[in-house]
């Protein structure tokens, strides 16, 4: 679990963002792959100490490609030097949610938690709807001391409450919300020692498990959009 072959490998492709240099490395990718998916091998075993649902998870079918969808984008640099996966009791699937990693050097990398597919208007309603008739629950979760810590709720949102949802709801804040998540940043330094990173990255995801369970148990029945 060589954390630095995986970063340099993707500040190489960072300052050489083009085909040409990327097939000529695939050697290269292979090697930082291999090592990635070792690194989520081990956070499958860590988390599976308190989310069995995790266990029969294999990394390689976690993980993200690092091509880019460049079609709409002023950006046409091919490739995304970053390594992703999402660990969760069905795969890499944005729902149910669980747990997110993303590493990029230039002190990009984050560890995160819960639903980033604001795209997904049922799921958005659903999460909605669940806060309304669980708002202490959800309070209870993210002003726990211990969360506070670490996270804040972040997400896309509307500027209202929007309509069908009453303004002066408790929760009516996080109501505007399309998407609830967290993003903890971790600095380039904090991955020189893997082990030690391994310890926190686990740590980290055991205290957003309840928030994690809250929106799982939100978005029971959620159906994932047919292409």
């Amino acid at each position: 679990m060589d954390i630095q072959l995986i970063i340099k490998y993707l500040t190489d492709l960072g300052g050489n963002n083009n085909r040409e240099w990327y097939h000529a490395h695939k050697s290269e990718n292979k090697a930082a792959s291999a090592e990635f998916e070792a690194l989520i091998r081990e956070l499958i075993f860590s988390i599976g100490e308190f989310d069995s649902s995790v266990i029969h998870n294999e990394p390689k079918n976690l993980t993200f490609k690092l091509t880019r969808d460049t079609r709409f984008s002023h950006d046409k640099s091919p490739y995304n030097p970053a390594f992703r996966a999402h660990i969760s009791s069905m795969g890499k699937l944005p729902v149910p949610v669980g747990y997110y990693i993303m590493l990029k050097p230039g002190n990009q990398s984050f560890l995160g938690g819960g639903l980033f597919a604001d795209m997904f208007k049922d799921a958005t309603a659903m999460v909605r709807d669940y806060i309304v008739q669980n708002g202490e629950e959800w309070e209870k979760i993210i002003q726990a001391p211990e969360f506070m810590k670490y996270f804040a709720v972040q997400g896309s949102a509307l500027k209202n409450v929007p309509a069908g949802y009453e303004k002066e709801h408790p929760q009516a804040e996080y109501l505007k919300f399309k998407s609830w998540y967290l993003e903890y940043p971790i600095r380039d330094e904090e991955l020189r020692d893997a082990e030690a990173f391994l310890t926190k990255a686990t740590e980290l995801f055991r205290i957003m498990k309840p928030f994690n369970d809250y929106l799982n148990k939100a978005l029971k029945g959620f159906q994932m959009p047919v292409r």
